[in-house]
């Protein structure tokens, strides 16, 4: 992918863990290189085909200095958060944060961390069978929307279907949401998990009955399997649920 780079934004801030650092601040140098695509640019010289770097350069320093951090960890990744939700064109950002007067106390060049958040494409399972089930799944989608880091992309049709693992309760509604976000899995796991218990999820029968329920199906082309999750979803090729809903918004994937 093509990218824009601007290199060693000299910046004075207050970031750090000592009490010293946030008092009396001290010279940071960030770099950043935005991966877009920049072919339409290319041919119609036009301002609005690109990233404006200098738009750009003004929204990094205004996010650097608009907290100060313990971490330049931390200072980086808001930074890159920003430009992504700023720049919906932005594939990924790289974010490299200089320090070249960390209290170390020993001779040096620079600390520096580097930071790199790309957008993604993930497919959610999503379903109730307890009170307002419909209430239930639209707080969830609205919620979602809300999150800083993701966008929901498509919706499919809600279904109700009969409950799958063997223990009797009501029927479910059941559907897929497909969203764009930069974050990692596991942020994306507590994010749901977050959505879940606002909805009043309570988690005591394995494949009981619940408020609402947010599974990570599919993120990009992703594999892992770790003790608390599991992509692709373990279980979806088994689930009609799951299958007839993400065929209505993704019939080109191929599982």
């Amino acid at each position: 992918m093509d990218k824009i780079t601007i290199e060693k934004l000299h910046i004075y801030a207050y970031h750090g863990v000592h009490a010293s650092e946030k008092e009396n601040g001290q010279d940071f140098y960030v770099s950043a290189v935005l991966f877009t695509d920049l072919y339409r640019a290319g041919h119609s010289d036009a301002l609005e085909d690109t990233v404006n770097y200098s738009d750009a350069a003004k929204l990094i320093h205004r996010v650097f200095t608009a907290e100060k951090y313990d971490l330049i960890e931390r200072a980086a990744n808001a930074v890159a958060e920003a430009l992504l939700d700023r720049y919906p064109s932005l594939g990924s950002a790289t974010i490299r944060v200089d320090k070249p007067d960390a209290p170390i106390g020993l001779e040096f060049d620079t600390v520096s961390v580097n930071i790199t958040l790309s957008r993604h494409t993930a497919y959610l399972g999503i379903g109730s069978n307890m009170g307002d089930r419909q209430g239930f799944i639209d707080k969830a989608l609205a919620m979602l929307d809300e999150t800083p880091g993701i966008s929901v992309t498509a919706k499919s049709s809600i279904i109700e279907t009969e409950p799958y693992g063997g223990v009797e309760q009501d029927p479910f509604l059941n559907g897929v949401v497909e969203i764009c976000t930069y974050m990692s899995p596991y942020a994306l796991l507590d994010r749901l998990h977050e959505i879940e218990n606002a909805c009043g999820r309570v988690r005591t029968i394995h494949w009981g009955p619940r408020t609402l329920d947010l599974d990570i199906l599919l993120y990009d082309d992703l594999h892992m399997n770790e003790k608390e999750l599991t992509i692709p979803h373990p279980d979806m090729k088994n689930r009609e649920f799951v299958l007839k809903p993400l065929a209505e918004i993704a019939p080109h994937l191929i599982l």
